[in-house]
C-alpha cells in the first residue's frame, strides 16, 4: 500500500477581538500556548501552534484581533494579524455566532478583501445560537466575501473542530514538515511563563490597565532540584498604575503571582518559583526591544 505523500502548510486564524481564536489554537494544538481572557485584544502578537494529522504537518498561526487601530502599539498588532493572513496556505476567517456581523467583523472582511490564499469561514459558539440565525449569518457573510468551505463550531467544547482539521490537512500543499514531530510551538518557555502572568493581570485588574501593562521575562535559572527559578519584571506607565497593581501591602500583587506560578507548575509538572517586580516606565509602548520581543514590525 503505498504511504500518504507528506503535507505541510501555514493556516492563519483571523477575525474582530474576542471570536475565541485563541481558545482554538489552545484546542487544535492540545495544550495552552495563547493566553484567552474574557477582554478583547489580549493576544498582542502571532502565535504559531504545530498540529499533526495523519500526514500533514499544519502551522497555526494566532493573530491578533483586527480592529480600527489608533496608537502606534495597536496598528503594529493589526499589522501582523493582516501580514499573517497574506503569509498563510489558508486563512479562517472567525466569527463569533452570537455576535454576528458586527462593525468590527465588516472592518475585518474590508480588509481580508486583498488576501489571495483560500478562505475559509470559521462559525464559534454555534452551541449558543439558535439554527435559523446561524443560516442567516452564514448567508450574509458568503454574500459578502468568497469561502471555500464553511463550518460551525465550539472552541470552547470541541465540537465541530475534528472534521475541519482533517478537511484543513488534506488541504495543504505536499512537502516536506517544517518543524520536529514533537515540537508544538515555536514560543520559548521565558515568553509563554510571561505570557501567563500576563493572563492573571487581565484577570484580576479591572476596565482599562492591562492594556498599559508589558511583562517581560527577566531570567530563568534551572536549579539542581529540577525546580526553575523564575524573575519577570511587569512595566506599567504610571506610578498610580504601580500603587493598583501592588494593592494594599502587596496583596493584589501576591495574589497574581500565586495564580500564575500554579499555572506555570502544572505547566511544566515542576516546582516554580516566582518573583515579581513592578517598574515604571511611561514610555514602554515606544521602545524598540517589546515590537522586537513580541515580533512586530516596529
Amino acid at each position: 500500500m503505498q504511504e500518504k505523500p507528506n503535507r505541510c502548510g501555514f493556516v492563519a486564524i483571523v477575525g474582530a477581538p474576542n471570536a475565541g481564536k485563541s481558545t482554538l489554537l489552545n484546542r487544535l494544538v492540545g495544550t495552552k500556548l495563547a493566553i484567552v481572557t474574557p477582554k478583547a485584544q489580549t493576544t498582542r502578537n502571532r502565535i504559531l501552534g504545530i498540529t499533526i494529522q495523519d500526514s500533514a504537518q499544519m502551522v497555526f498561526i494566532d493573530t491578533p484581533g483586527i480592529f480600527r487601530a489608533k496608537e502606534k502599539f495597536e496598528k503594529a498588532m493589526v499589522e501582523s494579524a493582516l501580514s499573517g493572513a497574506r503569509d498563510a496556505d489558508i486563512v479562517l476567517l472567525m466569527v463569533d455566532a452570537v455576535r454576528g456581523i458586527t462593525p468590527q467583523v465588516e472592518n475585518v472582511l474590508e480588509r481580508l478583501g486583498g488576501t489571495t490564499a483560500p478562505k475559509f469561514l470559521v462559525l464559534n459558539k454555534v452551541d449558543k445560537a439558535e439554527k435559523a440565525a446561524l443560516l442567516a449569518l452564514t448567508k450574509a457573510l458568503c454574500d459578502r466575501a468568497s469561502f471555500e468551505r464553511v463550518f460551525m463550531i465550539s472552541a470552547r467544547t470541541g465540537d465541530g473542530v475534528d472534521d475541519m482539521l482533517a478537511l484543513l490537512a488534506s488541504s495543504m500543499p505536499e512537502g516536506p514538515w517544517l518543524f520536529p514531530e514533537d515540537q508544538l510551538t515555536d514560543l520559548s518557555e521565558r515568553f509563554i511563563a510571561a505570557e501567563i502572568t500576563r493572563e492573571r493581570l487581565f484577570m484580576s485588574l479591572q476596565q482599562e490597565l492591562p492594556y498599559q501593562i508589558a511583562v517581560e521575562t527577566e531570567s530563568w535559572e534551572e536549579r539542581r532540584d529540577g525546580s526553575v527559578k523564575i524573575q519577570q519584571v511587569i512595566y506599567v506607565r504610571s506610578e498610580v498604575h504601580k500603587k493598583i497593581l501592588i494593592g494594599h501591602r502587596g496583596e493584589k500583587l501576591k495574589g497574581i503571582g500565586a495564580a500564575a506560578r500554579e499555572h506555570m507548575e502544572r505547566l511544566q509538572g515542576r516546582k516554580v518559583h516566582l518573583f515579581l517586580f513592578v517598574k515604571v516606565d511611561e514610555q514602554w509602548k515606544d521602545k524598540r526591544e517589546f515590537y522586537q520581543a513580541l515580533g512586530l514590525e516596529y
